[in-house]
């Protein structure tokens, strides 16, 4: 009797190959399409696949190539991200296979249902996105069903916690670490960076992480490192600390609350950014940062990302309501969103300002002086050493001093100073006010918008510089604002947007957009 052929049990392997290329958060592989295992296993475009090999082991978005020259037929390649998550040498065997759907992703569905959910769902959702299980269509539908069906207050508890607990922390052995976060929308808002050297030199430990921008024309992180390195791993934060008692760097060396992230690259630009997701970023971010007091700037305007009196207020109750909970010591500030702070809307433009102000320059913006002055001084006075009501006067002799600056100076150094200078793009183009009156509107949302599209904040130099704000008189003709572009394709983007839509509204005084005082 004839036996059947013998059939190799041996897993089918691929040589492992690093292609170049960025995928920003999400795990990508490629496969020839004449790939003996791709036709064998009936792998398809856009499944997912699981690759592993050494006990390590990713899931990862299969993309099917017919150019030998990204990957051969006997090799699989993987993204930056990907191979990274690997540690192996180009290569080395890899086996793949189909990947299941996450587990999680029952909870999901039960939240598109309209159902509340559990800490172990939290919990689970959480793990599977951090280990990549998640594809970019299964993570907003994630998002969606938790802006849609809302999150609860204990929701908000709970994903907070998940998000906090999937990456590391960071702890610097000390009884106080605060921090101060703007929830956004606000161009020029750089009030960090002088909030940072003001409480440092008064002796406070307020390490700064930050994140770069994604809509925005310039995050903390971007305008920092115009003047110093921001790229810091976790040793050399916690030796700037020892000596300068702060810093100003990149949160993302250290993998603080990595969910957030995966789940921040769907959320932007889907312009999802519901009050729960909101909350649990904030916090789990601090949280894993190490902070044990938090001081939350919610600005409020037409144009700012929370528009009426209202919302702010509900929103400044689920962060305190969540902080009490999380055992952080937390403090809400609603201020004026109704324009940018400061004159300078971009890397360079934007550091240029917090200068202006650290050497208390004649010229310096005023508005983001005394912005960064009442903040500065409310986080003073977590130290209870300061009566209340005394933070704002310490604040502004510790700036009028120089102590400020020489701390910032301090920390610059410590970080590494950047050794080319950074100047405006030389590309300009100055936008004139269409009739004689007062600026009675300025549209946060249009001038980041014209901003970015100069280039900022890839291009540091690129920008929006404002040389006029709410209630100034100007003439016909009067330049309302001018723009930098490095590049003149950036350039001719950003004045085409401008001169369609400048984003100011010039009228009589009493149009002028009401203000809002601080809370």
């Amino acid at each position: 009797m004839n036996q059947p052929p013998a059939v190799d049990s041996k897993p089918a392997t691929l040589k492992l190959r690093r292609v170049a290329i960025d995928t920003y958060r999400e795990n990508v592989a490629y496969l020839h399409r004449d790939c003996e295992l791709y036709r064998a296993e009936g792998f398809q475009a856009l499944s997912k696949i699981e690759v592993s090999a050494n006990g390590n082991r990713i899931n990862a978005v299969l993309n099917v190539v017919d150019d030998a020259s990204i990957v051969q037929p006997d090799e699989l390649g993987l993204s930056i991200q990907a191979f990274t998550q690997m540690r192996l040498a180009p290569g080395s065997l890899v086996r793949v296979a189909h990947a299941g759907p996450p587990e999680s992703m029952d909870a999901v569905r039960r939240k598109i249902s309209g159902e509340r959910l559990t800490a172990s769902d939290f919990r689970a959702i959480a793990d599977d996105i951090v280990d990549n299980r998640y594809s970019k269509t299964e993570l907003a539908a994630f998002l969606v069903a938790s802006g849609e069906s809302g999150l609860d207050r204990e929701e908000i508890l709970h994903l907070t916690r998940a998000m906090t607990d999937s990456g590391d922390r960071l702890t610097w052995n000390e009884p106080r670490v605060v921090d101060k976060h703007c929830i956004g929308g606000i161009p020029g808002n750089r009030t960090s960076m002088l909030v940072v050297p003001i409480v440092a030199a008064h002796g406070m430990v307020m390490p700064k992480t930050s994140s770069r921008a994604i809509t925005s024309p310039a995050g903390t992180a971007d305008t920092m490192e115009v003047l110093a390195q921001v790229n810091l791993t976790p040793d050399q934060m916690h030796n700037i600390v020892h000596d300068q008692r702060a810093f100003l760097a990149w949160g993302g060396t250290a993998r603080l609350a990595p969910v957030d992230d995966i789940l921040i690259s769907v959320e932007r630009p889907l312009g999802i950014d519901s009050q729960g997701q909101m909350v649990a970023s904030i916090l789990s971010k601090k949280l894993a940062a190490g902070s044990t007091h938090l001081l939350i700037d919610i600005p409020v305007g037409p144009t700012a990302k929370v528009r009426h009196m209202n919302q702010a207020l509900q929103l400044r109750k689920l962060f305190e309501y969540a902080g009490d909970r999380l055992g952080l010591h937390l403090e809400v500030i609603i201020t004026d969103g109704s324009q940018p702070v400061g004159r300078g809307i971009g890397p360079v433009l934007e550091a240029r300002d917090v200068m202006q102000v650290l050497r208390n320059e004649s010229d310096a913006p005023q508005d983001l002086r005394q912005k960064a002055l009442r903040l500065a001084g409310r986080v003073l006075e977590f130290d209870p050493d300061v009566r209340g009501g005394y933070g704002y006067s310490m604040a502004r002799d510790i700036l009028d001093s120089g102590r400020a600056l020489q701390k910032m100076e301090a920390i610059i150094d410590a970080q590494g100073r950047t050794s080319t200078p950074f100047v405006p793009g030389t590309l300009t183009i100055e936008i004139a006010a269409p009739r004689e009156g007062v600026v009675t509107a300025i549209d946060n949302y249009q001038l980041a918008k014209i901003a970015r599209l100069a280039g900022a904040p890839m291009d540091k130099g690129a920008g929006v510089d404002l040389l006029t704000k709410l209630g100034d008189r100007v003439a016909r003709g009067q330049p309302l604002y001018r723009i930098h572009a490095e590049f003149r394709s950036d350039y001719g983007f950003a004045r085409e947007l401008a001169n369609s839509n400048s984003g100011y509204d010039v009228g009589d005084p009493h149009e002028v957009t009401r203000t809002y005082q601080e809370l």
